[in-house]
């Protein structure tokens, strides 16, 4: 293990790698930083310029978006209030205060901080539990792979909170997507006639469209109601590192703790770093002496949240690694740029690519560091880089969504792919259906229908799947994910109904 992480570390070491980590990482922040845009699309905006790259590099890159992009939220949240992403929710309830008392400087200061070392513990959970789940995940043969991706999909869709029959169809339609065009006997389906549509759908622009370009869309729509208002704001922040040093010394076990679970929920498939937010800023309330200081500006809560939703980073790259089962949208695109160079994430790739898997690691230690710096050196600009209107941001974001789905084979029917599936993707998200189980079933739907093929092909017998006991364990944990889930939708529905009748 130490031959090939050095050798990665060789690799990632090199000046044009170093620089693409310093490139990912600021282009993360910057977007995390903007409210509505998310580390999500900054992800997607990032991925086609990967395509001409190596394996390594082009990881190195997303690396840096994915760790700068999970940190970058604090920004906006400490400066006006309002999250530049949704696993940065909770860092608003007491940095914006902190902020407000006077001490931006020392909010930011904590939330960085407290994402360095968030990253790096979930770095530790990687490099340890990500080996022994893929060594546990060399015995799976195609029933326990069909079966687990299979409780994957049912399992996201079941955290659709009070929607799972919609989860459950966006999970349908993503598997369906991926049965466009030739099968693995050279059958041809669902082409209508259309010759473009013989090799199917590239995951690319399906993945762009579906979440960014509806995202997008909703924004625009959002324009309408937004007055042009703009929130004075002062970037002249001043970091007290002192301060900031007798804080982050005080919070040695809510760090740990924050950052555990942060690791923990990343690597559930379909949670993310909003979950881990939330559920990480509970657990230090419940734990801390004086929770009723919660909410009025003290570094325990700023702790919790950034520590959490940066640890994610490592957490979600366990399942996608070792299981090939990617933890969230990010991971899903991840998976998607492996793909692409045709590398395929599961138990084999630590015995195939042990090169490129340190080169993750590395790049999730670099890229943490890197975010220490750009943070604390360039915060007054990040500051004003938050108040970039929704009126520029759009179209230019619309622009290089429409570039890099074209520069992937040079093809413009992938930019009709691109709008149609952003239509489809809009029309989704106003009926509430969730996204996520959709693009999670388009990344998973060839390995689904290939494994299970291989399966039938060794055995023609359904009966196998529940004769062998891991098969049978994770289709009988799927089918607990939506009984489990049938009854919270069920608790929520009543409790909703108890309101209403007390209003009346």
């Amino acid at each position: 293990m130490t031959n090939f992480f050095l050798q990665a570390l060789a690799e990632v070491g090199t000046p044009s790698v170093l620089g693409l980590i310093v490139i990912g990482v600021l282009f993360g922040i910057i977007g995390g930083s903007i409210p509505g845009f998310t580390v999500t699309m900054a992800i997607l905006v990032v991925f086609p310029f990967t395509f001409a790259m190596d394996p390594v590099s082009g990881v190195s890159l997303m690396v840096g978006v994915f760790v700068g992009g999970y940190s970058g939220g604090i920004v906006s949240g400490v400066m006006l209030g309002i999250p530049g992403t949704p696993s940065s929710i909770t860092t608003v309830y007491d940095g914006y205060p902190m902020a407000q008392k006077g001490e931006p400087g020392r909010a930011l200061g904590i939330g960085v901080a407290s994402s360095f070392l968030g990253t790096i513990i979930s770095v530790a959970v990687l490099v340890f539990f990500g080996p022994l789940i893929a060594n546990f995940s060399m015995n799976f043969r195609p029933w326990e792979i069909t079966a687990l991706i299979v409780f994957a999909l049912t399992l996201v869709a079941g955290l659709s909170s009070g929607a799972l029959l919609k989860g459950l169809m966006a999970a349908a339609l993503g598997l369906l997507i991926t049965t466009v065009g030739y099968d693995r006997n050279s059958n041809l389906r669902f082409d209508f006639g259309l010759p473009a549509m013989g090799s199917g759908f590239e995951i690319l622009p399906v993945m762009i469209g579906i979440f960014a370009f509806s995202q997008l869309l909703g924004n625009i729509e959002k324009l309408k109601d937004e007055k042009s208002e703009t929130q004075k704001i002062d970037t002249n922040v001043t970091i007290p590192y002192g301060q900031i040093i007798k804080d982050m010394a005080g919070q040695k076990l809510n760090t740990l703790r924050s950052s555990l679970i942060g690791s923990l929920v990343g690597a559930l498939p379909g949670t993310g770093g909003t979950v881990a937010n939330f559920l990480s800023y509970d657990q230090a309330k419940k734990f801390s002496r004086r929770p009723e200081e919660f909410g009025t500006g003290i570094p325990s809560g700023i702790v919790a949240s950034e520590a959490s939703n940066s640890a994610v980073a490592g957490g979600a790259f366990v399942p996608t690694l070792a299981l090939g089962i990617p933890g969230d949208l990010p991971m899903a695109i991840m998976m998607g740029v492996l793909i692409l160079h045709g590398i395929t994430p599961g138990p084999m790739m630590f015995e195939q690519n042990p090169v490129l898997v340190g080169a993750i690691y590395a790049s999730l230690l670099i890229g943490a560091v890197v975010m220490v710096l750009c943070n604390l050196l360039l915060v007054r600009w990040f500051a004003k880089i938050s108040l970039i209107p929704q009126q520029i941001l759009v179209p230019v974001v619309l622009m290089l969504c429409a570039i890099g789905a074209y520069a992937l084979n040079n093809n413009l029917f992938d930019i009709w792919v691109l709008f149609i599936f952003g239509i489809i993707g809009y029309l989704l998200w106003k009926a509430e259906v969730p996204l996520t189980p959709l693009i999670l079933g388009v990344v998973l739907g060839d390995n689904l229908e290939r494994q299970l093929f291989r399966a039938l092909e060794l055995n023609e017998s359904w009966m196998t799947f529940l004769t062998r006991p891991l098969s049978a364990l994770f289709l009988a944990l799927a089918v607990a994910s939506i009984l489990f889930s049938l009854y919270q939708d069920r608790k929520i529905q009543r409790l909703k109904n108890a309101a209403l009748r007390e209003n009346i």
